[in-house]
């Protein structure tokens, strides 16, 4: 029974990270920034501007006005801040910690998205995060190529 157990995590583990593997290999097929740069625009651009620089058609109705995300690495003495915008993006630790905040927790969002469309009991929690992250690190990829210089 014990040995059954094992060999059934070892094969949900081995389906997961196939899953992560071929996901990953989606978005690395294509131009990695043209893949950010279209989450961006579906998901950022309508507060943040489709260049960045927080005026997008939603931002005036925003009681805190949405960040210049061109400024990232000025605002880091010239340095892309790659983890502390990963977990903005992400959201999911920042709410635990800071209570709500007007912009989406793209990771819950990410994570929904993904359990509605696969089948039931497919989706373990391990691949559905890993697919969160390759989601997440196209858009931070992306970020980084629009830093004013």
């Amino acid at each position: 029974m014990r040995q059954q157990r094992s060999m059934m995590s070892f094969g949900k583990s081995v389906l997961a990270a196939l899953g992560v593997l071929l996901s990953a290999g989606v978005v690395l097929a294509q131009d990695d920034t043209d893949f950010g740069k279209r989450e961006f625009m579906r998901a950022c651009a309508s507060c943040h501007g489709a260049t960045g620089k927080g005026d997008g058609p939603v931002a005036k109705s925003l009681v805190k006005p949405p960040a210049d995300l061109t400024k990232l690495s000025a605002n880091n003495k010239g340095v892309f801040p790659i983890s502390r915008v990963f977990a903005v993006i992400d959201g999911r630790i920042q709410v635990m910690v800071h209570g709500p905040r007007e912009m989406p927790v793209w990771g819950d969002v990410y994570t929904r998205g993904l359990s509605e469309r696969a089948p039931r009991d497919f989706m373990s929690k391990e691949l559905s995060d890993a697919l969160v992250r390759v989601r997440i690190l196209t858009l931070v990829e992306y970020l980084s190529t629009i830093q004013d210089k």
